[in-house]
């Protein structure tokens, strides 16, 4: 699968600024994202690219603050070159050792996730990710049956099998983050994940103690009633993808039609992650 690559130049007066193009940008297909010292760069399946749609969700931010940018076509082959190139391991609260396969074990930490970076989301560097990470250590998974939403490299489902979940479904729609969870899970020794390739449609029927859904508002809007049919009574939900405010009073609200009640959140940079019970 080919990418366009979306090169921002910034000029904001304010943090939040660039975070909020970048989310709009998720709103609209964009699934990977990579700060630069001048912005940021986003990246889309070319099937997807729609250059009027961009220009309209755009065009109420010119006003707000300066930017621009570049559109280039990323190969694949390229893509996976690049993000390899750019992918420094990191640490979660001092626990969690996030590496590539060309990094040094770190034997330290107490736990270790190998992922091999191609074009699937989640390698633990965005704050929705780590924020994901870090409810995992705050709460007990030992025994659970985990349904992972949106799991890009599979990071979250596997962090689940390492604290004990019994038996764990990974499920997103993009092909390349379905054969990522599978090559990820084998790299890590983990063999209780099931991969499946498709959005809330292929959620079995079956229920779940918890569910983690680090996706974007607007998708976990939608997808919102299945995980309530899905979620067990008392189980729990994390969700992560957006911002606090508005989003957060958004999904709580949305939320509470369908049984599940907000708890708490946390935030990093402006991006919330929440959990929930049913």
């Amino acid at each position: 699968m080919n990418y366009y690559e979306l090169n921002f130049t910034v000029k904001a007066t304010e943090d939040y600024h660039q975070d909020l193009l970048i989310n709009t940008l998720g709103d609209i297909g964009f699934d990977t994202f990579e700060e630069t010292g001048t912005g940021f760069k986003a990246y889309i399946p070319v099937d997807e690219y729609n250059s009027d749609r961009l220009e309209g969700v755009l065009n109420e931010y010119r006003e707000l603050f300066s930017f621009s940018y570049e559109v280039n076509l990323i190969p694949q082959k390229n893509w996976n070159a690049e993000w390899e190139s750019n992918f420094e391991p990191i640490s979660i609260k001092d626990k969690i050792f996030v590496r590539a396969t060309f990094h040094e074990p770190k034997p330290e930490f107490e736990h270790e996730i190998v992922i091999d970076p191609k074009m699937a989301f989640g390698t633990g560097h965005h704050q929705t990710t780590s924020m994901m990470l870090e409810y995992i250590l705050e709460n007990d998974f030992l025994g659970k049956k985990v349904l992972d939403m949106g799991c890009g490299t599979g990071i979250l489902a596997i962090m689940a099998a390492k604290l004990g979940a019994a038996e764990i479904t990974a499920i997103d729609y993009d092909p390349v983050c379905y054969d990522s969870t599978i090559e990820n899970a084998a790299l890590n020794n983990v063999n209780n994940i099931t991969a499946i390739c498709g959005s809330k449609e292929v959620i079995p029927n079956e229920q779940y103690d918890t569910i983690l859904a680090n996706i974007n508002r607007n998708i976990l809007l939608d997808q919102l009633q299945r995980y309530s049919e899905a979620l067990k009574p008392g189980g729990e939900l994390y969700l992560s993808g957006f911002y606090a405010s508005p989003d957060l009073d958004m999904l709580a609200k949305e939320a509470l039609k369908h049984n599940i009640k907000y708890l708490e959140h946390k935030t990093n940079k402006d991006w919330t992650a929440a959990r929930f019970t049913k």
